[in-house]
């Protein structure tokens, strides 16, 4: 069944930005916890959201989204405990992402835990940082900017920071720089997150709706900095436009996951800089989904809360 929801767009009078300018930003320590904000003004505003269960074959080519069977039930993973999950999950993630793009090498290095009461019990990740709640603003993970100094970022020794510190050892790299020179001299990199529930009940509060690649334009995008101790991160807010077009999948449960393209070097959008959209290149994949968390108006507000993790990854083609 379709659905509604209010979605939080930076405001109208936000200046579009592909490029950092220092008007839109906030501060993050440690714990993933942001202590301040500069320029983020949101607006509200109800968009229909589409069920993709009903008939839709979106792609992570072309939308920018893609649903998979993923069972790892039988597994028993400690999702709370941060070595487990860099040992143990990682690398499911990372064959998962390969299976389904046809990647030669495809590297996890970073992951969130969701939920709302999570949040605001504080709870912290065995070994790792504090759960986050759900994200209710409309955005992408990565910018012009913030996409290729991840990945060169990840040709280095890890900062002390790190999570990934643990799992690849003192001194050295995740990525091998020979890598990134390959993908610097033409080559393709795209960012893909695998989403999953990781509770026995299925996603009904706060579920994740996307939105399709097609539909982004580059006037649509306000840059949005993360200032942390050791960098700054960037990720794109999303002005309204009432051309994007917005789907989520229902009750997801734990034997599925959802990879969500949050960059890809050869989208249209991104081979241009911006200039134009990944909708002038139908040939080519898109550059990135828009996505956010919605509260889904027949939702029962006893429903079980959302607990949800990301696993960020990387591509190399």
């Amino acid at each position: 069944m379709n659905s509604k929801g209010i979605f939080n767009y930076i405001s109208a009078d936000s200046q579009s930005s592909l490029y950092r300018n220092g008007k839109v930003l906030t501060r993050r320590n440690l714990e993933g916890t942001d202590s301040e904000w500069v320029g983020v003004n949101y607006e509200q505003h109800e968009v229909v959201v589409n069920d993709a269960r009903n008939g839709v074959s979106a792609t992570l080519e072309k939308q920018g989204f893609q649903l998979v069977d993923d069972d790892i039930e039988s597994l028993n993973i400690n999702f709370f405990d941060n070595d487990v999950v860099l040992h143990n999950y990682y690398p499911l993630c990372a064959d998962r992402v390969k299976e389904s793009v046809g990647a030669r090498a495809v590297y996890a290095f970073d992951h969130n835990i969701r939920s709302a009461v999570g949040k605001k019990s504080k709870k912290m990740i065995t070994g790792g940082q504090q759960v986050q709640g759900p994200a209710h603003a409309v955005h992408g993970d990565y910018t012009l900017t913030s996409a290729p100094e991840r990945l060169l970022q990840l040709s280095k020794p890890p900062g002390k920071n790190d999570t990934i510190r643990s799992l690849i050892g003192e001194g050295s790299s995740l990525i091998p720089p020979s890598e990134v020179e390959q993908i610097s001299n033409g080559g393709r990199f795209a960012i893909i997150n695998l989403w999953r529930s990781i509770v026995p009940e299925p996603v009904e509060m706060n579920p994740l709706a996307l939105c399709d690649a097609s539909r982004v334009n580059p006037d649509d995008l306000v840059v949005f900095e993360v200032h942390y101790e050791d960098r700054i991160g960037e990720n794109y807010f999303a002005k309204y436009n009432p051309n994007h077009n917005w789907w989520f999948y229902p009750k997801m449960n734990r034997s599925e996951a959802l990879l969500i393209k949050q960059w890809d070097s050869e989208g249209g959008l991104a081979r241009t800089k911006g200039d134009q959209p990944d909708a002038s290149f139908p040939e080519a994949p898109c550059t990135f989904s828009f996505h956010s968390a919605f509260k889904e108006p027949s939702t029962p507000d006893e429903a079980p809360d959302r607990w949800s993790m990301e696993v960020r990854c990387i591509a190399l083609f």
